[in-house]
This record gives C-alpha cells, structure tokens and sequence, in this order.
C-alpha cells in the first residue's frame, strides 16, 4: 500500500521512530493573507514519512492536499509553490492510468469548524537528501492545501481549485 490515512481527534497517533537517523521536519501553515493557520510535522520512518496535519480556520468540506516543487508561499494564491512535486513526469492522479504524481495525496476533510487534524502515511516521497522523491531538495517543496477535492484523475491538479493554504517544507 502506498499511503494510509487516518482523520480526527480519535485517530491514534503513530510512535515516533525508534531508529536512529530519523528525521522530523515542522512546517508551518498559512492562509491567504499570511497568517498561521496551523502546522505539519513530515516524519521519516524507515521506508515511509508519516504528514501530521493540524489547522483550523479551513473551509468545512473535502480539500486536496499536495506535496509541491518549490519551497514558496507566497500569497494570496501560492502560484509560488509551482506545481506538483512530479519527478517523473508523469501527470496527476490516482485513478489516472498515465498518473500519478509524487506529490499526490489523498484527500482531507475539514470538520464543520474548520478544523482538520489527520494522519498520512507515503511510501513515495522521502526527507533523505539528494533522492529525486525527496521533499527536502534543493529550494526546498510547500504543502499546499486546495479550496476543493481532488478527483484523482485530471491533471495537472484533480480540479481541486484555488490554493487556499501552504506550508514550507525546508
């Protein structure tokens, strides 16, 4: 399996690593206009790094959430995050059959609050250095979350619309 996710307040928090040389990396969210809205916490677990995500003020709904090139977020609309985080060009989507790409991530649901917190877990990125998936590449990737749900299946981004929050990944 290439991802697992787990949502809510309920969702049982994974042990941190017990191996040496694993990696954790905190990154802080913001909205359009700059202000924190939340955090991430990407850890690297043998094969797979574990994203954290905790955020309020979000519209209720399903939102996408993507893994993007460029260690930039600029508002109010992250065109500075450039696209999907897609080493090997290949275009958007798990239900694509030319797809998909790295960057790609299950969809999240914001509760009726606003708030989100939830769990993913990747086999397809990592935080080691100098690898073509890595997240902590040169110019560094953002965590992007989009104003609607993914499809899964049109490229370049699943019709997820507007990018509504980001998070630098250094």
């Amino acid at each position: 399996m290439l991802f697992s996710l787990s949502v809510g307040a309920s969702a049982k928090a994974h042990p941190a690593p017990a191996e040496t040389g694993s990696e954790t990396v905190n990154v802080k969210i913001v909205n359009s206009t700059g202000a924190e809205i939340g955090t991430a916490t990407l850890t690297q677990n043998q094969d797979s790094v574990r994203l954290h995500v905790e955020a309020k003020s979000l519209p209720p709904g399903i939102h996408g959430i993507h893994f993007h090139e460029t260690g930039k977020c600029e508002g109010p609309k992250f065109t500075t995050a450039g696209s999907h985080l897609n080493p090997q060009t290949k275009e958007h989507g798990f239900n694509n059959p030319k797809g998909f790409h790295v960057g790609d991530l299950p969809n999240i649901q914001v509760a009726a609050d606003g708030t989100v917190k939830v769990d993913i877990e990747t086999k397809i990125v990592t935080l080691a250095p100098n690898q073509p998936n890595s997240l902590k590449k040169a110019g560094g990737t953002a965590l992007v979350i989009h104003a609607q749900a993914d499809d899964y299946k049109t490229d370049p981004s699943g019709n997820s619309g507007d990018r509504i929050a980001c998070g630098v990944i250094q």
